[in-house]
């Protein structure tokens, strides 16, 4: 069993920027992919960016490309997402997930799931 915890999430100014912290633990063995989705406020929940364990691949959603940045440290056992240039339309409860590959990643499947952390933001 995994466990993912989010931090960070909060409230910010368009254009402002965050840092997302996702914190895993028990056994992780098997999750070769890590990633972030999110869910606005009667929306479905979209694929936001995911990383391989090895750090050797990294998929974005086209939206956040070249703002957001998804890194992990493989010793924290831990996942970022840093999001600059924030705007509105970026405003939703924020995930981080744990998976098996890449492909199945950016599809939403995955094996294990936070509970989400909130951001905001403010024109």
């Amino acid at each position: 069993q995994v466990q993912l915890v989010e931090s960070g999430g909060g409230l910010v100014q368009a254009g402002g920027s965050l840092r997302l912290s996702c914190a895993a633990s028990g056994r992780t063995f098997s999750s070769n992919v890590r990633g972030w989705y999110r869910q606005a406020p009667g929306k479905e929940r979209e694929f936001v960016a995911a990383i391989t364990w090895s750090g050797d691949s990294t998929r974005y959603l086209d939206s956040v490309k070249g703002r957001f940045t998804i890194s992990r440290d493989g010793a924290k056992n831990a996942v970022y997402l840093q999001m600059n240039s924030l705007q509105p339309e970026d405003t939703a409860v924020y995930y981080c997930a744990a998976g098996r590959d890449m492909g199945a990643a950016t599809w939403g499947l995955m094996d294990y799931w936070g509970k989400g952390t909130l951001v905001t933001v403010s024109s």
